[in-house]
């Protein structure tokens, strides 16, 4: 197989994956997957050896399309400053908007390695979002803050939707609790 059929393969995996772990939570198996997709359970674990390996790369995946979505907030000249600062904190690919929390937090106990992936992850990589924040506050469109201390806030708060039933007793999407923690911190508490 070339390397972009492999890529495409993969892709359709990482969508199966994704769809599967929504519907099942960390209950799917690889027979789901290769069903999911129309391929044999063999040829699945000819490409992922295991389900760990499929959740790494499920990891790696996202946060591709995290960056991916990040650099058209960057890039998209007809946002200001605050509008880019505010989507760059809390960008979700498409397809993630839905995500069941509930069952990335149960990731910390089935999937250790995995879930300090997603840490090391959300923990890394904030060079263009800091840029961002110091050209805001450069151009006095927002104020001057601790950049350590938000970075802390939107890092502890993730980690609670994770780690947390926080949004379980909620009827709060994962996505719909980023916009609110986004528009507290934006916004502060004030009335």
């Amino acid at each position: 197989m070339d390397v972009e059929k492999m890529q495409e393969v993969k892709e359709e995996i990482m969508n199966a994956v994704l769809e599967e772990f929504q519907d099942k939570g960390l209950k799917f198996t690889m027979d789901d997957i290769a069903r999911h997709v129309g391929m044999s359970k063999k040829t699945l674990y000819e490409i992922f050896r295991d389900k760990d390996t499929l959740f790494d790369e499920m990891v790696a995946h996202t946060f591709s399309k995290i960056k991916e979505e990040e650099r058209k907030v960057l890039d998209n000249p007809e946002l200001s400053i605050v509008e880019k600062i505010r989507k760059i904190m809390i960008v979700l690919p498409g397809r993630y908007e839905n995500l069941n929390v509930k069952q990335i937090a149960l990731l910390e106990q089935k999937y250790p390695k995995v879930y300090r992936q997603i840490q090391k992850r959300l923990e890394s990589d904030w060079e263009p979002t800091i840029a961002l924040l110091r050209e805001g506050m450069e151009a006095g469109q927002i104020r001057r803050i601790s950049i350590p201390v938000l970075k802390a806030m939107i890092e502890g708060t993730i980690g609670q939707f994770f780690s947390t039933d926080v949004l379980s007793g909620e009827t709060v999407s994962y996505a719909q609790a980023l916009e609110d923690m986004m528009d507290i911190i934006m916004h502060g508490i004030e009335a």
